[in-house]
């Protein structure tokens, strides 16, 4: 009876300590569960946005990263977003001082012919650049953009030629222009990548483009046979009133390529290039511009690295008074990132490894650094050397040998 009752307080005792085993195995299990669910959450990427747009894309302008595309490389017809590119040849003409901004342009009949948006130019007036360029940039004027083009290259067909031209030195290798405002024609047709790159080449090389792209209301004044009259420009970027930080850039609309956009805006130190071609609509547009803006700076970042002159090592010299010289950062790199709170961007020094021969300048290049972020490239600085470095003299050369020669007696001692 007794070893009946005990063998039933030993079978109880097993299953009571299987049964917590089991109870603080699922308690375990759960709170591991608990734990894990919030760290897979905030780890996941964020998703972009959807874009009702034959093609899209979204650039940071600095570094040149995309950040968001969608058929960026299908060729369409751009509309007047195809100023973009006739801007970027009146400011290099400008800066080049092929040409300036009071110098008087005769109209042409056939710059007066465009249809489309235009301020109403006729035939034989006389315009400055400066009144030109404005009704270009804030009202896409085709009429002054020919105008615009023949004064600077002697006809259109010229003008196009030196847009081509420029599409080409920028990588612009699926773009064609057919003509400088962009209205309608055959083979006419270009990228949304291609956008992006001549958008990011004219607002970091002519950032003054930027006061005007940004103007809402203005005039310009027409001066004919009748008299002078004050033309009102409006801008058509409605996003001027609608996105803080808009820089620009340009709209375009016709019955082939719909409606399009290349928006610029800067914020948080970031400049962003939104671009928008065949949406079905005008609102469409701008709403599809502003996805994409606020994705990339909802989850992108800036991160400023080592500052100019900062030493990040030695390159090893020869035939020079001394054996080695600083190297340091030649500029400041920015480069772009993921937002987070422990965001790690890793760099690489790479200094020339067969060094250099004496005489070497301050500023000779010498290495680089590359910058990664979870093993993929997001950066490279330049490295420079720091300071002059003479060819060495027969008495360096002396010097140099009895200093190792008095090493080595004191190593041996």
């Amino acid at each position: 009876m007794e070893r009946g009752y005990d063998g039933l307080c030993t079978r109880f005792t097993r299953a009571a300590l299987l049964f917590m085993v089991l109870l603080l195995t699922l308690l375990a299990l759960s709170i591991a569960i608990s734990v894990a669910a919030p760290g897979v959450a905030l780890q996941a990427k964020a998703e972009s946005p959807r874009v009702d747009a034959r093609a899209s894309l979204l650039m940071e302008a600095e570094t040149g990263r995309i950040l968001q595309e969608d058929n960026a490389h299908e060729k369409l017809a751009p509309a007047s977003v195809t100023k973009i590119m006739t801007m970027l040849l009146i400011y290099e003409a400008l800066d080049q001082e092929r040409i300036k901004w009071d110098d008087t342009v005769t109209i042409s009949a056939y710059a007066a012919s465009m249809g489309g948006s235009q301020i109403f130019l006729e035939a034989d007036q006389k315009q400055n650049v400066r009144d030109l360029t404005k009704a270009i940039v804030i009202a896409s004027a085709n009429d002054a953009a020919v105008a615009m083009a023949e004064f600077i290259a002697g006809s259109e067909d010229a003008f196009v030629t030196q847009m081509n031209k420029k599409a080409a030195e920028l990588g612009m290798t699926n773009t064609t222009f057919k003509n400088a405002c962009g209205l309608d024609a055959d083979g006419h047709l270009t990228t949304a990548y291609d956008i992006a790159l001549m958008t990011r080449e004219l607002i970091l090389k002519y950032p003054d483009v930027i006061e005007y792209a940004t103007t809402r209301l203005d005039s310009v004044t027409h001066s004919t046979k009748r008299g002078d009259e004050e033309f009102g420009l409006t801008n058509t970027n409605r996003l001027l009133t609608r996105y803080q930080g808009i820089t620009g850039m340009k709209t375009g609309s016709t019955g082939l390529a719909k409606y399009c956009i290349s928006a610029t805006a800067k914020k948080e130190g970031m400049h962003l290039i939104a671009v928008i071609l065949a949406a079905p609509d005008p609102t469409i547009r701008f709403d599809n511009a502003v996805k994409l803006l606020d994705y990339g700076y909802a989850n992108y970042a800036l991160i400023a690295k080592e500052e100019s002159g900062t030493p990040m090592g030695e390159v090893a010299i020869s035939k020079g008074k001394l054996e080695s010289v600083p190297v340091v950062i030649k500029e400041q790199t920015n480069v772009l990132a993921p937002k987070g709170k422990h965001i790690v961007v890793d760099g690489e020094v790479q200094i020339s490894e067969e060094g250099l021969t004496a005489p070497v300048q301050a500023g000779t290049p010498a290495g680089i650094v590359i910058y990664t972020h979870e093993g993929e490239e997001v950066g490279r600085s330049e490295l420079i050397v720091a300071e002059d470095i003479a060819k060495a003299e027969l008495g360096d050369v002396l010097n140099r040998m009895f200093a190792r020669w008095l090493f080595v007696e004191v190593a041996k001692e």
